[in-house]
Protein backbone atom coordinates (compact mmCIF):
# COMPACT_ATOMS: atom_id res chain seq x y z
CA UNK A 1 0.00 0.00 0.00
CA UNK A 2 1.58 3.51 -0.82
CA UNK A 3 0.02 6.91 0.08
CA UNK A 4 0.40 10.21 -1.39
CA UNK A 5 1.43 13.64 0.36
CA UNK A 6 -1.58 16.22 1.45
CA UNK A 7 -0.88 17.86 -1.82
CA UNK A 8 -1.48 14.86 -4.34
CA UNK A 9 2.28 14.79 -5.77
CA UNK A 10 4.22 12.46 -4.19
CA UNK A 11 3.27 8.85 -3.74
CA UNK A 12 5.20 7.07 -0.70
CA UNK A 13 5.50 2.92 0.26
CA UNK A 14 3.08 2.88 3.40
CA UNK A 15 2.61 -0.91 4.22
CA UNK A 16 2.49 -4.06 3.50
CA UNK A 17 -0.96 -5.85 4.08
CA UNK A 18 -0.66 -9.63 4.43
CA UNK A 19 -4.09 -11.51 3.23
CA UNK A 20 -5.79 -13.04 5.56
CA UNK A 21 -9.31 -13.29 5.15
CA UNK A 22 -11.48 -11.24 3.49
CA UNK A 23 -13.23 -9.76 6.10
CA UNK A 24 -9.79 -8.44 8.43
CA UNK A 25 -8.48 -7.64 5.10
CA UNK A 26 -11.27 -5.07 4.75
CA UNK A 27 -11.60 -3.69 8.41
CA UNK A 28 -7.51 -3.40 7.95
CA UNK A 29 -8.41 -1.35 4.78
CA UNK A 30 -10.98 0.62 5.91
CA UNK A 31 -8.68 1.48 9.38
CA UNK A 32 -6.49 2.95 7.22
CA UNK A 33 -8.80 4.94 4.75
CA UNK A 34 -9.73 6.33 8.13
CA UNK A 35 -6.91 7.10 10.12
CA UNK A 36 -4.82 8.62 7.35
CA UNK A 37 -8.35 10.54 5.83
CA UNK A 38 -7.71 9.00 2.80
CA UNK A 39 -9.95 10.90 -0.20
CA UNK A 40 -9.37 8.27 -3.12
CA UNK A 41 -8.17 5.14 -3.86
CA UNK A 42 -6.06 3.44 -6.42
CA UNK A 43 -6.03 -0.03 -7.13
CA UNK A 44 -3.76 -2.01 -9.27
CA UNK A 45 -4.76 -4.29 -11.47
CA UNK A 46 -3.27 -6.89 -12.91
CA UNK A 47 -3.58 -7.08 -16.49
CA UNK A 48 -1.77 -9.86 -18.61
CA UNK A 49 0.57 -8.31 -20.39
CA UNK A 50 -1.63 -7.90 -23.82
CA UNK A 51 -3.80 -6.36 -21.63
CA UNK A 52 -6.88 -8.26 -20.76
CA UNK A 53 -8.70 -8.94 -17.79
CA UNK A 54 -7.46 -12.49 -16.57
CA UNK A 55 -8.17 -14.87 -13.45
CA UNK A 56 -6.13 -12.76 -10.91
CA UNK A 57 -7.46 -9.43 -11.93
CA UNK A 58 -11.26 -10.77 -11.77
CA UNK A 59 -10.37 -12.04 -8.11
CA UNK A 60 -9.50 -8.42 -7.71
CA UNK A 61 -11.99 -6.80 -8.93
CA UNK A 62 -14.82 -8.53 -7.38
CA UNK A 63 -12.57 -7.92 -3.66
CA UNK A 64 -12.70 -4.36 -4.19
CA UNK A 65 -16.67 -4.99 -5.46
CA UNK A 66 -16.58 -6.41 -1.32
CA UNK A 67 -14.33 -3.53 -0.73
CA UNK A 68 -16.77 -0.52 -2.09
CA UNK A 69 -19.98 -1.86 -0.31
CA UNK A 70 -18.08 -0.71 3.01
CA UNK A 71 -16.87 2.51 2.40
CA UNK A 72 -17.75 5.86 0.48
CA UNK A 73 -14.16 6.47 -1.10
CA UNK A 74 -14.31 6.62 -4.61
CA UNK A 75 -12.13 3.79 -6.23
CA UNK A 76 -10.14 3.93 -9.49
CA UNK A 77 -8.75 1.15 -11.30
CA UNK A 78 -4.88 1.68 -12.24
CA UNK A 79 -3.05 -1.04 -14.75
CA UNK A 80 -0.39 -2.32 -12.93
CA UNK A 81 1.74 -4.18 -15.80
CA UNK A 82 5.10 -4.41 -14.61
CA UNK A 83 5.48 -2.09 -11.55
CA UNK A 84 6.34 -5.13 -9.66
CA UNK A 85 9.09 -5.37 -12.05
CA UNK A 86 9.94 -1.47 -12.42
CA UNK A 87 10.41 -1.77 -8.69
CA UNK A 88 12.47 -4.71 -8.21
CA UNK A 89 14.70 -2.70 -10.26
CA UNK A 90 14.84 0.74 -8.28
CA UNK A 91 15.65 -1.51 -4.64
CA UNK A 92 18.40 -3.09 -6.55
CA UNK A 93 19.68 0.08 -7.93
CA UNK A 94 19.45 1.51 -4.40
CA UNK A 95 21.47 -1.56 -3.12
CA UNK A 96 18.95 -2.71 -0.80
CA UNK A 97 19.66 -5.67 1.42
CA UNK A 98 17.37 -8.90 0.39
CA UNK A 99 15.71 -9.22 3.59
CA UNK A 100 12.31 -8.48 3.00
CA UNK A 101 12.94 -7.23 -0.32
CA UNK A 102 10.15 -8.84 -1.65
CA UNK A 103 7.18 -7.06 0.45
CA UNK A 104 9.47 -3.89 0.18
CA UNK A 105 9.25 -4.51 -3.72
CA UNK A 106 5.70 -4.44 -3.72
CA UNK A 107 5.16 -1.81 -1.37
CA UNK A 108 7.29 -0.10 -4.06
CA UNK A 109 5.11 -0.85 -6.96
CA UNK A 110 2.11 0.26 -4.71
CA UNK A 111 3.88 3.66 -5.07
CA UNK A 112 4.76 3.71 -8.62
CA UNK A 113 1.04 2.71 -9.17
CA UNK A 114 -0.28 5.76 -7.67
CA UNK A 115 2.47 7.87 -8.76
CA UNK A 116 1.58 6.89 -12.42
CA UNK A 117 -2.14 8.24 -11.09
CA UNK A 118 -0.72 11.30 -9.60
CA UNK A 119 1.23 12.65 -12.58
CA UNK A 120 -1.64 11.94 -15.12
CA UNK A 121 -4.03 13.51 -12.88
CA UNK A 122 -2.17 16.39 -12.45
CA UNK A 123 -1.82 16.79 -16.39
CA UNK A 124 -5.42 17.11 -16.89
Amino acid sequence: MALSDSASILASPFTIIDRRDERQDIETIIDIVNQQQVKQIVVGLPRSLNGSIGKQAEKVKAFVEKLCSHIEVPVEFRDERLTTVSAKRLMQAANTKKTRRRDRDDAVAAALILQGYLDETHDQ
